[in-house]
């Protein structure tokens, strides 16, 4: 039976893919409706030809390698389940240590470490194809760094998470995942705060921005959004990525604004104040607790959803799995796998949501500029520099899209700037 779950696992990971390639290679098509050609959304009005060529190519290969890795990380812990790799994980505990306490800890070990190896392939070929197209500019030994540094960050959450989980789980079979819940508001919360000062500084340095004058002008419109920013921060990106980014993070007293010194250097200084006065209008109309909120509810359902899914398929399968109940720690792949479905499976929901704050806080921008000249030049050099579809095929769209698209976001400058150029 085994056996044949995974045969099966692995034919349906195949015809998922081969489905993906052919509708991202073959069927789909990011061309623009004929109104909007010629427009400034029109990348053929702001790329070049060979630009244009490398941003189908770059941006089809990177959609399939998205749509690929959840359901390889899927078939993963599939395999783990049925191949007996995860009872090889808790015998290895088992001879490591006579102390009980230390088992679980080398059991996580063995899974992230087994588990990382089974993405790394994917993990560098998403690097290699940055590189092969120019987005990166990373050495490998710091992209491997910053995979190591991902590693035994992950597996340091785990190390709190699960054995607090599995706590929860023994003492209250049936409401451990209300208890769970109640206890991730705090955490998330904390892991908020935390951020921005402790794990961001891991990956790159963190330092006040360097140009004065510029600064002046961002927290002079902090101040009238009533941001309480004493500093802009710039980070080190260019010796990683040619790509650009600017973003608020944090909360509390530990909140920054942040500008990529690629996009510093990318960008004139109103296109800055326009993709600052974006940032800022997440923050004046709340969208960082509006966002933490929602978290919180559709994880609330999720741990409830996992619950519930658990029970059915150790009912079912948990003797192939030999799992003999859901406190046994070797459900724990199986939490895992439900908990990346289940993400996935809501990413269209969560991302209508995210389009509909950002279209919100280009509104805001736009309004407090009053120029939108300036934020169609800043997007066409987002669009540029990270080799972007203006107008992305409609599943990539709805499962990768956080943002409304660049033939939305400009399409939208262009009609304020028409309707005030009229009046």
């Amino acid at each position: 039976m085994a056996r044949k779950m995974g045969v099966f696992s692995i034919l349906a990971f195949v015809l998922y893919g081969l489905f993906f390639y052919w509708y991202l290679f073959h069927f789909s098509s990011s061309s623009l409706p004929f109104e909007y050609q010629g427009t400034s959304a029109d990348p053929v009005t702001f790329m070049n030809g060979r630009e244009l060529v490398l941003t189908e190519e770059y941006s089809k290969i990177r959609n399939l390698m998205f749509f690929l890795s959840s359901p390889w990380e899927w078939l993963f812990y599939i395999l783990i389940l049925l191949t007996g790799l995860n009872n090889c994980f808790k015998r290895w505990a088992e001879d490591a240590t006579k102390r009980k306490f230390l088992r679980l800890p080398i059991y996580l070990f063995w899974l992230s470490f087994v588990g990382y190896l089974a993405v790394l392939p994917l993990s560098y070929i998403s690097y290699s194809l940055s590189k092969t197209y120019n987005i990166s500019t990373q050495t490998f030994p710091s992209w491997m760094k910053d995979e190591l540094i991902d590693f035994w960050i992950n597996y340091g959450m785990l190390l709190i998470i699960v054995p607090v989980l599995y706590f929860l789980l023994k003492k209250s079979p049936k409401r451990w995942w209300v208890f769970a819940w109640l206890l991730s508001v705090p955490f998330t919360l904390f892991m908020m705060f935390v951020q921005p000062v402790i794990i961001d500084p891991l990956y790159n340095d963190f330092y006040p921005l360097k140009d004065k004058e510029l600064e002046a002008k961002i927290l002079d419109f902090a101040a009238k959004a009533h941001i309480p920013a004493e500093h802009v921060y710039e980070v080190n990106m260019a010796e990683k990525t040619n790509a650009m980014n600017a973003y608020v993070t944090g909360i509390g007293s530990n909140s920054r604004i942040v500008l990529w010194d690629t996009t510093l250097n990318k960008l004139t200084d109103d296109q800055i104040l326009f993709i600052m006065a974006h940032e800022m209008g997440h923050y004046v109309e709340k969208h960082l607790y509006i966002g933490i909120a929602g978290y919180l509810l559709l994880s609330l359902l999720g741990l409830y959803l996992v619950h519930t899914l658990m029970q059915q398929v150790l009912a079912k399968w948990g003797r192939e799995a030999k799992i003999p109940s859901a406190s046994d720690y070797r459900s724990l792949p199986l939490i895992l796998l439900l908990l990346s479905m289940l993400m996935f499976i809501s990413s269209p929901f969560s991302n209508v949501v995210s389009r509909y704050q950002e279209a919100r806080a280009d509104t805001y921008a736009i309004n407090m500029t009053k120029d939108p000249r300036a934020g169609i030049g800043s997007f066409q050099q987002l669009t540029k520099a990270g080799l972007s579809q203006v107008n992305p095929p409609f599943l990539v769209k709805m499962f990768r899209y956080g943002h409304p698209t660049m033939l939305e976001r400009i399409s939208m400058l262009e009609e304020y700037e028409l309707k005030h150029r009229e009046d």
